[in-house]
């Protein structure tokens, strides 16, 4: 073997070919750099913003609250236990509990929740290398193996800071051996360590755990609050998003703060920069149906309109709406027109107009039928989607659902047929009772009808007269002068300040004083007289003059241009301390015996 064989160290390393890249990427030796792309360095909204604070925790000011003024006071628990939905900020405040606990400054030497400043060791717990913060994903690590290896150094001191803090995500997936390891250092833990549970699942974590820690629910955050958070960071990132968009993204978060941001974040790009986004380009990406319209659907299922429920349901999933999707928006509906039912249109987070179409169904039904209504909703939801065709499921259950709100309730049927009508007569609709339902029906159907039977049956009615048509207000107060139901004709020009009006609906503003039943009391005249179902609603209001305020205002009207007069006036400087007791209308009118002429009193002035 010779001396050339073996490597000489002498001699010089070849040169790398300058145009060629190396085998790590490099670009060659002269070629000019390669393009970066701003989105590698683009940090979602959800982690952008992120509170820093406790102050900037949304919706959880009841949490806060307590834990201000446990450490105000001293008395700071060995173990917390945080418990909510996904996204409602229980891992971001236990990383803010850990910096709270160890918070340092050179001023400040105690645990506090006042972040004036940030301490000496906030940015190394933030960015989660603090050898004294401990953060296990319970997940990944749920052997009892994993728990021993980590205990084994709670007995140990704190390096840097005043506590060892461990925090555990998703505690409920630990095993049983792991709760067990960890039961008895968690009853009688080192002074110098703390833990900080946080979960989804609390009904998964052992009692044993449980009694041991201080447990805080962190609540779902409200549409309304979400709104807010959302509008500060489209301020902040210059977006302009439309305030219903946002509203649809609050409710589509279901009470998750990060669910909400994620859902903004992908809104944003929806339109060009600079350019607002839509109501309608959200609703699109969220696959959501136009609620204006589900509600419009729910009016004409609620009037017993079948086949305009199902027109309008088509031309919904024409235009891309999911069948399940608007099964659940009449689930949503159902709810609120039950909540307004019972609390007012005020307890909706709706819009104003959307909240009193609402709870103008609330007043219109009985809480029977919307319960019925709901269950029966329900129903057909999962039948949607189970179902081979999902748009006939929600045809049939549109039919469904129109013959059964027309329907009467059980006490109503049972009252009916006690006074000697028949079955299937009238409002308990066109056919046989029961809608041909199997089983013991029969029987029933054989009992109901021997006991009407029995009944002296009523002579026939006279015939009806036609079915009238409102298409103003003053319609309305003719059609309630004409059935001479005197009561109910004053409580409707003194109480009511019309809204708005169309056949079928009215919404209105109730006057002071107004009687609490007189929206039910119209709606069952309205039924009575025109053989529709009517949707009356009050809202806060908004309403123009009553029939009585505008005759008052025409009376004093009227009184005001006499007093002007110049013969009145010098007529009354003429006669000092005389003063105009009314005011009579002499314009010739036909003359009708038994009728006075008009006059104005003052006295009936309020």
């Amino acid at each position: 073997m010779g001396d050339e064989d073996f490597p000489r160290d002498d001699l010089e390393p070849p040169e790398r070919d300058p145009n060629t890249g190396d085998m790590f990427g490099d670009a060659p030796v002269g070629a000019p750099p390669a393009p970066t792309m701003d989105s590698a360095a683009y940090t979602v909204i959800a982690r952008k913003y992120r509170p820093q604070t406790f102050d900037d925790l949304y919706g959880q000011e009841a949490m806060v609250r307590t834990l201000r003024n446990a450490f105000a006071s001293g008395r700071i628990a060995h173990a917390f236990m945080l418990t909510g939905v996904r996204g409602v900020g229980k891992t971001t405040t236990a990383r803010l509990l850990a910096r709270a606990l160890n918070f340092q400054t050179a001023t400040v030497d105690t645990p506090t929740l006042d972040f004036h400043e940030e301490g000496i060791h906030c940015r190394s717990i933030i960015e989660g290398r603090h050898m004294d913060v401990l953060e296990l994903d319970a997940a990944s690590r749920t052997g009892v193996g994993d728990i021993r290896d980590l205990l084994e150094g709670v007995r140990y001191s704190p390096v840097e800071a005043r506590f060892k803090v461990y925090i555990i995500d998703e505690v409920h997936m630990l095993s049983t051996g792991a709760f067990n390891a960890l039961l008895k250092t968690l009853e009688e833990p080192p002074p110098h360590a703390k833990f900080i549970f946080a979960t989804t699942e609390i009904r998964k974590v052992p009692v044993t755990i449980l009694s041991r820690t201080q447990r805080f629910d962190l609540r779902r955050v409200e549409p309304d609050v979400l709104v807010k958070n959302l509008e500060m960071i489209c301020e902040n990132e210059g977006a302009r998003v439309e305030a219903e968009g946002l509203m649809l993204i609050a409710r589509a978060a279901e009470g998750s703060v990060r669910d909400g941001q994620s859902m903004l974040d992908q809104a944003i790009v929806q339109a060009d920069p600079g350019v607002t986004v839509t109501a309608a380009s959200i609703r699109d990406m969220l696959g959501l149906a136009d609620r204006a319209q589900t509600i419009s659907l729910f009016e004409q299922i609620m009037r017993g309109e079948a086949g305009a429920a199902i027109e309008t349901f088509r031309a919904l999933y024409g235009y891309g709406a999911n069948p399940d999707q608007v099964v659940m928006d009449l689930l949503d509906h159902t709810h609120g027109a039950s909540v307004a039912k019972a609390i007012g249109p005020q307890a909706l987070v709706l819009p104003r107009e959307q909240a009193g179409r609402l709870a103008a169904v609330g007043a219109a039904v009985s809480a029977g039928t919307l319960s019925r209504i709901w269950q029966l909703t329900l129903k057909a939801y999962e039948e949607v989607r189970r179902a081979p065709d999902a748009a006939a499921a929600v045809d049939m259950a549109l039919i469904r659902l129109a013959y059964a709100a027309d329907l009467p309730g059980p006490e109503e049927a049972l009252k009916r047929l006690q006074a000697g009508e028949l079955p299937g007569a009238g409002p308990l609709g066109g056919g046989p009772a029961g809608g041909g339902g199997g089983g013991g029906g029969g029987v029933a159907s054989r009992s109901a009808t021997n006991a009407v039977a029995r009944q002296p049956m009523p002579s026939a009615p006279p015939s009806p007269e036609p079915a009238a048509v409102l298409n103003t207000f003053e319609d309305l107060l003719a059609l309630i002068d004409r059935r001479r139901d005197v009561t109910l004709k004053m409580d409707v020009e003194r109480y009511i300040r019309p809204i708005s009006f169309r056949q079928g609906a009215i919404e209105y503003e109730p006057g002071p004083g107004a009687p609490v039943n007189l929206a039910q009391r119209l709606v069952a005249r309205l039924k009575e007289w025109t053989g529709e179902r009517w949707l009356i609603a009050a809202q806060g209001g908004g309403g123009a003059e009553s029939a009585w305020e505008k005759q008052r205002r025409e009376q004093r009207e009227v009184r005001a241009e006499i007093e002007q007069d110049p013969f009145v006036r010098s007529v009354m400087e003429a006669f000092p301390g005389a003063e105009i007791i009314g005011v009579r209308n002499l314009t010739p009118t036909p003359a009708i015996e038994g009728v006075a002429p008009t006059e104005v009193d003052d006295d009936d002035e309020e």
